[in-house]
């Protein structure tokens, strides 16, 4: 990974880490550097364990699988987490959100979502995690946003939240996936756009 990586890690202060913590910084390393050369489907636990210096079953102690090692990888290295800022509006909160999902998806991150999504085609375990442990906490948050601004006046209140969060990130997934036409922040702000038009009150 270079030093110019969006993906590159704070630099390491403080007291000197435990013996665990150091092998499952080199483990994450060892993924993360692995994932830039191939896919998740050519990355094998094997091939992690060599690159990190470390035993099968130091990897399998904390990681009983090969996606729940990914997942990891996504949750602890990758993925941006800025929280809304206060006082926004639900439309300016959702747009920064749209914004931000697409930022992510731009680079690494996204290829290794496409890739899970690809491989939970046929371990529907992974699919599950990945929802469990990322898609269902954000989808959480937008669909307490939605009632919140339903409660203030911002959105018809016949509007269904489960509906309008499809409606907002599923044709992201569906740009992503595909990678038939590309997506952008100019793009994010004419979805949201389209699909706010006739909820609004205010």
């Amino acid at each position: 990974m270079t030093q110019n990586s969006p993906f590159t890690q704070s630099k390491r202060l403080g007291r000197p880490k435990s013996e665990a913590a150091t092998a499952h910084e080199a483990i994450l390393d060892a993924v993360q550097t692995l994932l830039q050369e191939k896919s998740v489907r050519d990355l094998t636990m094997e091939a992690v364990a060599k690159r990190a210096g470390v035993g099968k079953p130091t990897l399998y102690k904390w990681w009983p699988s090969k996606a729940a090692l990914v997942l990891a990888l996504f949750q602890e290295r990758l993925e941006l987490q800025p929280r809304p800022a206060a006082g926004q509006s639900f439309e300016e909160e959702i747009r920064s959100r749209v914004r931000l999902v697409i930022t992510e998806y731009q680079g690494l991150l996204g290829r290794i979502t496409a890739e899970i999504v690809a491989e939970g085609q046929s371990d529907p375990t992974i699919l599950q995690e990945f929802y469990n442990r990322h898609v269902a906490i954000r989808r959480a948050e937008v669909i307490s946003a939605i009632e919140h601004a339903k409660a203030r006046g911002e959105l018809r209140q016949e509007t269904h939240a489960e509906v309008l969060v499809d409606e907002l990130f599923g044709p992201i997934y569906y740009r992503l996936i595909l990678r038939i036409t590309p997506f952008d922040a100019t793009w994010g702000d004419q979805l949201v756009d389209q699909v706010l038009d006739g909820l609004r009150l205010a």
